[in-house]
């Protein structure tokens, strides 16, 4: 395992997009992460529910040691406790669980908390999330966004769900200090075995998109 135990700030600030992976494979993850760290991207998130996460989680903490590695769709406890001994360095979560958001907290580990209203996102942050996963965002957009940040400015969101390459300037430009993103950010015809250099070119010019001068320093 990586003698790299926590999960870098300064890494996914240069490119603050949590790569979401559900249902990959071994053989996947050996062709595409590479191309993903070439392209400028350091934060990818496995989700729980895919066949083998807890496997696939501690392959990419022991190959790709500068990599930010989470884990996804925990909704539980049980679920945490498998991610982390997988070597987990955040974690993603659909729901508001407050046990998970605590006990993240008091190890240290990031988590990205999913929540909807703002009711739910103010608890999710002041019970200690690193960020707000705002899900599913695909429903909402960029102006909900605005809407939130307008009273609750200290919050930090991470929209997620509906975030595409021709939208993910608009809703960095309007506060959020990350996206998730699953399928735009992978689309399935780049997945495939011989497509290496075409899913290059498009997440280079995907993080082009990305307006400098909003990312955290």
């Amino acid at each position: 395992m990586s003698n790299q135990t926590t999960f870098s700030w300064e890494a996914f600030e240069a490119a603050p997009v949590v790569g979401i992976l559900r249902g990959v494979t071994v053989d996947t993850l050996n062709r595409i992460i590479p191309v993903y760290q070439k392209a400028g991207f350091s934060t990818i998130e496995i989700t729980m529910n895919t066949e083998g996460a807890t496997d696939l989680i501690a392959q990419l903490r022991d190959e790709y040691p500068s990599l930010n590695v989470g884990a996804g769709t925990v909704c539980s406890m049980d679920d945490l406790e498998k991610a982390l001994m997988a070597g987990a360095q955040f974690i993603v979560t659909p729901i508001l669980n407050e046990e998970v958001i605590i006990k993240c907290k008091e190890i240290g580990v990031p988590s990205f908390v999913g929540a909807l209203t703002p009711t739910e996102i103010y608890n999710a942050w002041t019970l200690g999330a690193a960020a707000v996963k705002v899900f599913p965002c695909s429903q909402f957009g960029v102006g909900y966004i605005k809407d939130v940040l307008a009273p609750l400015n200290t919050i930090k969101l991470l929209p997620t769900g509906g975030v595409t390459k021709d939208n993910i300037a608009d809703f960095f430009k309007v506060g959020a200090i990350g996206v998730g993103m699953g399928g735009s950010l992978f689309p399935k015809p780049l997945m495939e075995e011989g497509k290496e250099e075409e899913l290059m070119q498009y997440l280079i010019s995907l993080k082009k998109e990305i307006p400098t001068a909003t990312i955290l320093s």
